[in-house]
C-alpha cells in the first residue's frame, strides 16, 4: 500500500523522549502530523539528576520541521501531571508511548534495595501512572493507543539485570491486561522489547552491532501499532534494525498423572512422565487466560472413566421390585462438574446469542461488566449427571433401551443467578414413573449446588420410554410441575428467529453427542429425513428471547421455565415465539414458520415482578422513583416541540436503578414523529440506538445541574450504550446543566 500513515488530528504522549527511542518515537510522530507532549526528566541514565534540556531540544527539532510539540519535564510517577500538559495544551490523548527507563546493573546477590526500587518505580509503576491518567480519556473518546516497553532481558533473562528483566516483564503483563479491559472501547495497547542503540545500551553491545542497531529503526513499529488503522492489541513484538518479529506462548500437551479424578499424584509419577511433561511435539500456542483453561478443562473430562459413587437404587414402600416402576427412588449421588467462560460462551451460542444483539456481550464477552451464563445454561451440568453417569444401566429389575426415548418435558428453575465459572455438584433422583399405556413417562429432578452447598438451579426431566407402558403404574403424580395454557387473546410480542444449518452441530458442544443431531444415517434410523435440532437448542433460544423482552436481560428476573416438546425442528428452519405476560408469568408458544406447527407448548416462564421492567405501558409509575418527574417534564417540553422527532431521528432507552438494582424503563421515541416518551421498553419492536442505565438520584442529580454528565460517565455511574454521539441530541429535553 502507498498510503502514508498519518497522524493528523491525534496527541501523542512519549516519555523518555529526550534522547534515543524516545526521540526517534517524537520526532516521528512530529513529523506525521501529531501534535507531541515531550517528556523527558532530563536526568542520567542511572536516574540521578535533572535538566529541561533534552526535552526542548527535541520539541525545538520537531517545531523547526514544522510540527506541533510541547516539553514536560515531570517524573513519569507523576503522570497526571504529564497527562495534564497534553489535555491544557492540545485537549485530548490519543496515543501513549511508555519509554521512559534507567539501569542500575548489579549481580543479583549485589542488588540494593534503592537498586531494585527505583527501577521498578521508574518502568514499572511509572507506565502504570502515566497509562492510568490516560485511560479515562480514552475511554470517553472511545480510541486510544498504549505502548509498553519490555526487554529481552525480560523475556529471556540477562546477566546483572534482576531488577530491570523483573520489571520489564511485568510490564508485559500489565499491557496484557490494560488491552483486554481497554478493547470494548477501541483502547489498543502493545508491549515492544526493541533493540537500540541507546544511552542505555551503549557499552554492553559491540560498536559495530550498536552502529547498525539505530532507534529510528524500531521507530516504525511503533507508529504502525499507535494509527488507528491497526487492529492488533495484546501483542509482543521485537523489533532491532529494521528488523520485525511477533512473540506468542507455547506449551507443551503435557500429561496427567493420575489416571481417576480422585487419584493423588506422587513426586515419583512427576519423574517418571517428565519426557511426555517436556515434549513439544504437540505444542499448544493459548492466546488468552481462558483459553489456557479451557485446554486443562478439556483435559479434566478425560480423565473418565471416573470413579463415580455407584447409585443408591431406593424402592418406594410396597412398591413392585421389577419394571418400570422399580426406578422410583433410584438416586445418583452429586456429581462434580466444572465449567470456565468458554463453556458459557459456547452454549450461548449454540441457543442463537449474537454479538449484534442488544446486551449480546453480556453473554459472549468473558471481559464484559455484566457477563454471566444465560439461566437456562443450568441445563449442562443438570444433562451431565442425567447422561453422563450410570442411571440408565443399574436401575434394579429393568433394562432401559435408550433408543426409545424421548424427551417429553422440561423444568428449570433458576434459585440464584450462575456465576462466569464454578465448580458445581448435581444430584438426581427419579422421583416417579407414570404409566401412558403406550410407553412410560420417567419423572427425574435434579438438584444443582455450589461448592458452598447452597442450591443454584433445580431442573425436572419428563422422559418418554416407547413401549414401556401397561406395568400398572399411576397415569399421573402430584411432583410433576404441571403445564399452562397461554391466555386466548392476541400476543403481547411475537419474535421470529431464524436457526442456522449448523445450529444443531454447534448446540451439540454443549454436551447432547446424540448422533440423531448431527449423523443422517442416524436419523433416518429414528424416522426422520434428516438430523434435528435439539429440542433444549428451542428450549434455550425461546428463553432467550423472553430474557430479552421481558427481563431486559438481567438474569436475576429469571426465575423458572417449563414446557413441553411437541415436534421436531430442522436446522435452518424459522422459530416463532408468541408471548403473554399476565402477572409474573409470561406464557408463550413456539413453532416453525415453513410448517405452521408448534413444536414447544404449555410453555411458561415465572419472572421475578418486582421492578421488572414490563411492554405495558399501563403499568403504574413507582412512587419512591424521583426521576419520574423527569420524563414528565421531557413529555411536556416534547408536545412544545412537535418536530423534534424529525431532527433527532433516534430512540432512547433509560434503565433507572434504585440502590444498584432495576427499578424502571423509560422509552424516548424520537424517531417516530411527533414523538412519544412512555414507561417501559420500546414498543411493537423497535430496538433503542441509544440505552443509558444509571441511578434514579444520579438521573435527578444530572438534570438540576448538580452532576456532570460526562464526569458520571467517566466515573461508571452512567453507563451507555449503541451511539454515544446521539445523546448529545437529548439536550432540547433536558435541563442546559446536564449536558452529554
Amino acid at each position: 500500500m502507498d498510503t502514508k500513515l498519518r497522524f493528523d488530528g491525534k496527541v501523542a504522549i512519549v516519555t523518555g523522549a529526550g534522547g534515543g527511542l524516545g526521540k526517534a518515537y517524537a520526532l516521528l510522530f512530529g513529523s506525521r502530523g501529531a501534535k507531541v507532549v515531550v517528556n523527558d526528566l532530563g536526568g542520567s541514565k542511572k536516574g540521578e539528576g535533572s535538566s529541561s534540556k533534552l526535552a526542548d531540544q527535541v520539541v525545538e527539532e520537531i517545531r523547526s520541521a514544522g510540527g506541533v510539540a510541547v516539553a514536560n519535564y515531570d517524573s513519569v510517577e507523576d503522570g497526571d501531571k504529564i497527562v495534564k500538559t497534553a489535555l491544557d495544551n492540545f485537549g485530548r490523548v490519543d496515543i501513549v508511548v511508555n519509554n521512559a527507563g534507567i539501569l542500575r546493573d548489579r549481580s543479583f546477590a549485589r542488588i540494593s534495595d534503592t537498586d531494585w526500587d527505583l527501577i521498578q518505580r521508574v518502568h514499572l509503576r511509572g507506565s502504570f501512572m502515566v497509562t492510568r491518567a490516560a485511560f479515562p480519556i480514552m475511554k470517553e473518546q472511545k480510541f486510544g493507543r498504549i505502548i509498553m516497553t519490555a526487554s529481552t532481558s525480560g523475556i529471556y533473562g540477562n546477566f546483572g539485570q534482576a531488577n530491570y528483566g523483573a520489571a520489564k516483564l511485568g510490564l508485559l503483563g500489565l499491557s496484557n491486561t490494560v488491552a483486554i479491559e481497554g478493547q470494548k472501547y477501541n483502547i489498543h495497547c502493545n508491549t515492544i522489547a526493541p533493540v537500540g542503540g541507546t544511552r542505555l545500551t551503549e557499552g554492553i553491545l559491540p560498536p559495530d552491532l550498536f552502529d547498525q542497531l539505530k532507534p529510528e529503526f524500531v521507530a516504525p513499529l511503533v507508529a504502525w501499532l499507535c494509527h488507528e488503522e491497526c487492529e492488533d492489541t495484546g501483542g509482543l513484538f521485537e523489533a532491532a534494525g529494521g528488523w520485525y518479529g511477533k512473540y506468542r506462548w507455547e506449551r507443551t500437551k503435557g500429561h496427567f498423572c493420575r489416571k481417576y479424578l480422585e487419584d493423588e499424584v506422587t513426586p515419583e509419577a512427576v519423574r517418571d512422565s517428565w519426557e511426555k511433561i517436556s515434549d513439544f511435539t504437540e505444542s499448544y500456542h493459548p492466546a488468552s487466560n481462558h483459553e489456557d483453561t479451557g485446554i486443562l478443562a478439556a483435559g479434566l473430562q478425560d480423565l473418565k472413566p471416573w470413579k463415580e459413587v455407584q447409585p443408591k437404587p431406593v424402592s418406594a414402600p410396597g412398591a413392585v421390585t421389577s419394571g418400570p416402576i422399580s426406578a422410583v427412588g433410584v438416586k445418583v449421588e452429586p456429581t462434580s462438574f466444572t465449567y470456565a467462560p468458554k463453556e458459557v460462551i459456547l452454549y450461548a451460542l449454540g441457543v442463537g446469542a449474537s454479538v449484534k444483539d442488544e446486551d449480546g456481550l453480556r453473554f459472549l464477552y468473558e471481559n464484559d461488566e455484566d457477563f454471566s451464563p444465560l439461566p437456562t445454561f443450568s441445563i449442562v451440568p443438570s444433562q451431565a449427571v442425567m447422561f453422563g453417569g450410570n442411571l440408565w444401566s443399574n436401575i434394579p429389575g429393568w433394562t432401559v433401551d435408550l433408543t426409545k426415548l424421548l424427551h417429553g418435558e422440561m423444568y428449570i428453575e433458576c434459585v440464584k443467578p450462575l456465576p462466569p465459572a464454578a465448580t458445581l455438584n448435581t444430584s438426581l433422583e427419579v422421583v416417579d414413573v407414570l404409566d401412558k399405556k403406550s410407553g412410560a413417562v420417567m419423572i427425574i429432578d435434579t438438584l444443582t449446588t455450589d461448592e458452598t452447598g447452597e442450591t443454584v438451579a433445580k431442573a425436572q426431566w419428563s422422559t418418554f420410554l416407547v413401549g414401556e407402558g401397561n406395568f400398572g403404574g399411576p397415569r399421573t403424580s402430584n411432583r410433576v410441575v404441571p403445564l399452562c395454557d397461554p391466555p386466548n387473546r392476541k400476543p403481547d410480542a411475537t419474535e421470529e428467529f431464524k436457526t442456522d444449518l449448523d445450529q444443531a452441530a454447534l448446540y451439540r458442544l454443549s454436551g447432547d453427542r446424540n448422533p440423531l443431531h448431527i449423523d443422517p444415517s442416524f436419523a433416518a434410523m429414528g424416522g426422520f429425513q434428516q438430523p434435528i435440532l435439539h429440542g433444549l437448542c428451542s428450549y434455550g433460544i425461546t428463553s432467550r428471547i423472553i430474557l430479552k423482552h421481558f427481563c431486559g436481560n438481567d438474569v436475576s428476573k429469571f426465575k423458572a421455565i417449563k414446557c413441553r416438546f411437541a415436534k421436531p425442528v430442522i436446522p435452518g428452519q424459522t422459530l416463532v415465539v408468541n408471548m403473554w405476560k399476565e402477572g409474573a408469568r409470561v406464557f408463550f408458544t413456539c413453532s416453525v414458520k415453513e410448517t405452521g406447527k408448534d413444536c414447544l407448548t404449555g410453555g411458561y416462564v415465572d419472572i421475578v415482578e418486582s421492578g421488572t421492567p414490563i411492554e405495558s405501558a399501563s403499568a403504574p409509575s413507582n412512587p419512591q422513583l424521583a426521576s419520574a418527574a423527569v420524563f414528565h417534564e421531557m413529555s411536556q417540553r416534547l408536545a412544545g416541540e412537535p418536530d423534534m422527532a424529525k431532527k433527532v431521528k433516534a430512540v432512547f432507552l433509560w434503565n433507572i436503578n434504585l440502590d444498584k438494582k432495576p427499578a424502571r424503563q423509560w422509552t424516548v421515541d424520537l424517531k417516530n414523529p411527533p414523538g412519544s416518551i412512555y414507561e417501559g421498553a420500546p414498543r411493537n419492536g423497535i430496538k433503542p440506538d441509544v440505552t443509558l442505565t444509571l441511578e434514579d438520584t444520579d438521573l435527578v442529580a444530572m438534570v438540576t445541574g448538580k452532576l456532570n454528565a460526562q464526569k458520571a460517565f467517566m466515573s461508571g455511574k452512567l453507563k451507555v450504550s449503541g451511539n454515544v454521539m446521539l445523546t448529545q441530541k437529548l439536550q432540547g429535553l433536558l435541563k442546559p446543566q446536564a449536558k452529554m
